[in-house]
């Protein structure tokens, strides 16, 4: 069976992961919530979003324990631009000699809008040719045509990646809720490294932010708020049914 390891927070690594499932079948496994190491599937794909040129706390945490000897297929996506986070990937898959067969890249939406906005007609539109995208990747690895970086990492890129995922949790302390909130407490629920919590009648972000934005954007009031700003951009993939980002299927 094949293992379509996932992670996202407003759906574009979800829609890739069922794309997925649709052409190979198997399992969509949320990495925040999957502690094993893989050794269950035949094969496994990891499918996750591209953060300051490298990757996201969960997926960074995963590769050390996956097992070896399972072919991995990866999946990137990214809303700016690449920055060699495919050759990072890599760099990483070495280090633990997993068994990765091909990494590819695809550009999705961004969802990183704390400070730049982007226009809905360029959302749309790269939405709107999603799929095809991710069928000429799917095409590419059905077909045995495995790509693998050919760059080697980019030190000074490396650094800046771990230096901003090592104050990833400052975020955190910026984010607050406004008078809009209704203490549904959605942003708990959804919160993958549990920063969030609801005490004494209030929701508190504590210091273990990892920067995905999810409660930012999945907010139903929109009352969540970053240094006070005032904008009204959320996003979340319409291509998905929100209720299932963050589950297995």
């Amino acid at each position: 069976m094949t293992g379509i390891l996932y992670f996202s927070s407003t759906g574009n690594s979800l829609q890739i992961a069922q794309r997925v499932k649709d052409r190979f079948g198997g399992n969509i496994i949320y990495i925040p919530k999957y502690d094993g190491d893989g050794s269950e599937f035949q094969r496994i794909f990891i499918v996750t979003p591209i953060y300051s040129y490298g990757l996201p706390t969960p997926v960074f945490d995963l590769l050390p324990r996956l097992d070896k000897s399972k072919e991995i297929f990866v999946i990137q996506n990214y809303g700016g631009m690449v920055g060699g986070a495919d050759a990072l990937f890599y760099d990483y898959a070495k280090q633990y000699e997993l068994n990765v067969k091909g990494i590819y890249t695809i550009k999705m939406p961004e969802n990183y809008t704390l400070f730049i906005v982007p226009p809905k007609f360029y959302t749309k539109s790269v939405l709107k040719s999603s799929n095809k995208r991710i069928d000429k990747i799917l095409d590419k690895i059905e077909n045995k045509g495995y790509e693998l970086p050919k760059a080697k990492v980019n030190i000074a890129k490396k650094q800046t990646y771990l230096k901003n995922k090592g104050n990833w949790h400052i975020i955190g302390d910026r984010f607050s809720v406004n008078d809009n909130c209704v203490k549904c407490q959605k942003c708990a629920s959804i919160c993958p490294s549990k920063n969030i919590v609801f005490e004494d009648g209030k929701i508190v972000f504590k210091d273990n932010c990892i920067a995905c934005l999810g409660c930012y954007h999945r907010c139903p009031q929109k009352a969540i708020v970053y240094l006070d700003k005032k904008s009204k951009y959320r996003y979340v993939n319409p291509n998905v049914n929100e209720d299932e980002i963050g589950k297995n299927s």
